[in-house]
């Protein structure tokens, strides 16, 4: 054990100059859990695994500190303080302290970080977004229902010209966003210019006939950041301000990769795609972090959106309690987490204007989905708490990101069990394998959000509506009726 590190009760690291981090462990063999959180704090900190002969009174006054143990549930507490992490903001500093070297460490079998806080005084060291869903909504006309996006499929393999006919289809037939999924890039098949040329004079079709905009998240991720810069450097030339984003794979490509851009293109929604989480996140995994700690830390390098699952209504693992969970850390300015209550005011919570806006934005969520897209069609507000007028002093919302085995058939149970119609959702084989097309598929699906808003069965709703009866019988048929969760109500 590594006593300098263990600092059980104390109550300074509430004072606003540490970070706070929940972490579930296990020792291999008989090593006690005070041991091993000590031995956490110290590689994640100042120290190593034999305590440092060459620290000097300064390293020792920021070791982390193990402030409090569960040892029932097996949960150490550990508080760093966050003038340790590099003041430029940057979060692949932090990720490298706390989910570093200790996921190495051989006598742990099990640790994993649950849950962040981050105090007030250290959020206004970093970024947070700045093009958010809200600009997204202005840009599209688009205020009281979710983003309806899709992923072009096949993901791999199409011509140019065949994914931006695609995505005419999907724009054309009402849909809103289209993405690049999240392997595509610069393919001998589909030449990345030429992908961008044809995206936009689909896009132009499109909105020549729908009399609507439309966006295209494009993938910029490539093997350096000077390829990635050049490839956002044609994206902006090519297509018109507000039409496109920049989605980047932030766990193979890495926070600096997510941070350069959003450094860089302040005013482009800045798309994070977690592509290769799950090696870190699922519940089951006894080594790595949790989807509400990577989406803090999305929301804290700036990413405009991340994706953060299905809550157990489509075909990727998660459930209403973690997936749900992410959407209220990306999305509210107090968000409850399973062990911390982040506030993302860089002032303290006792100012009156924090405080006006965490009223707002309580009574807002407390309506439920349905409500809240009702508000928003009378009046075309967020009514979150988040207004222009003092989100300034916050770090701003992240959107969360829908897909995974969603269809029309599954949406309005998903919007029944996240609560919220702020998300940008993103169907895949939901749209394109409609027995009548994608543009049939999309139509489907905004009918389906209609019966939903307007509290109608589907059933119902569908029998003088072709596409979406063609998608009750056609995804009944092919099982996706049969949910992992079904919403007590």
């Amino acid at each position: 054990m590594q006593e300098q590190y263990l600092h059980l009760g104390n109550k300074e690291v509430f004072n606003g100059q540490y970070m706070l981090c929940a972490f579930k462990a296990k020792a291999h063999g008989d090593e006690s859990l005070e041991s091993l959180a000590t031995e956490i704090a110290a590689e994640s900190s100042t120290g190593s695994n034999l305590r440092v002969g060459s620290a000097t009174t300064y390293s020792v006054s920021v070791d982390a500190q193990v402030y409090d143990i569960d040892k029932e549930n097996g949960i150490v507490y550990i508080a760093y303080p966050w003038v340790i992490f590099d003041r430029g903001g940057n979060v692949q500093n932090i990720m490298t302290f706390i989910s570093g070297n200790i996921f190495g460490m051989g006598n742990v079998a099990e640790c994993k970080l649950l849950d962040v806080w981050f105090p007030p005084p250290m959020l206004v060291q970093y970024d947070g977004p700045s093009y958010i869903l809200d600009d997204m909504r202005n840009y599209l006309n688009a205020y009281d229902r979710p983003i309806l996006g899709t992923i072009i499929k096949p993901k791999i393999g199409l011509t140019s010209m065949e994914y931006a006919e695609l995505c005419y289809d999907f724009w054309s037939g009402g849909g809103d966003f289209v993405k690049n999924d999240e392997p595509q890039a610069d393919q001998q098949f589909a030449p990345y210019e030429k992908m961008v040329d044809a995206v936009r004079m689909a896009m132009d079709k499109a909105e020549s006939l729908t009399g609507q905009t439309k966006v295209h998240s494009f993938n910029v991720s490539a093997s350096d950041f000077e390829s990635m810069i050049a490839r956002a450097e044609y994206v902006k030339k090519v297509m018109k301000p507000g039409s496109f984003a920049f989605l980047v794979d932030g766990i193979t490509s890495g926070w600096t990769a997510v941070q350069t851009i959003r450094r860089h293109y302040p005013d482009v929604f800045l798309h994070f795609h977690r592509a290769g989480h799950g090696a870190f996140t699922r519940v089951e995994n006894p080594i790595g972090y949790s989807v509400q700690v990577l989406t803090k830390m999305a929301r804290l390098a700036g990413a405009s959106g991340i994706h953060t699952g299905t809550a157990g209504v489509g075909k990727m693992s998660g459930d209403p309690h973690e997936d749900g969970g992410a959407v209220r850390q990306a999305l509210k300015l107090k968000s409850k987490g399973d062990f911390f209550d982040q506030l993302w005011a860089e002032i303290p919570e006792q100012d009156s204007d924090i405080q006006a806006m965490l009223t707002r934005e309580e009574l807002f969520w407390a309506l439920g989905a349905r409500e809240q897209a009702n508000l928003r069609t009378q009046n075309k507000l967020t009514m979150d708490g988040n207004d222009d007028k003092t989100a300034w002093r916050a770090i701003k919302k992240t959107a969360p990101i829908i897909s995974g085995g969603l269809n029309p058939v599954l949406l309005p149970q998903f919007l029944d069990v996240i609560g919220t119609i702020d998300f940008i959702v993103t169907m895949g084989g939901g749209v394109h394998s409609h027995p009548k097309g994608t543009n049939a598929g999309v139509k489907a699906m905004v009918q389906a959000y209609e019966a939903w808003k307007a509290n109608i069965p589907l059933d119902e709703y569908a029998k003088d509506k072709e596409e979406l009866k063609i998608a009750i019988e056609f995804y009944n048929e092919h099982g996706t009726q049969a949910h992992r969760y079904v919403n007590p109500a």
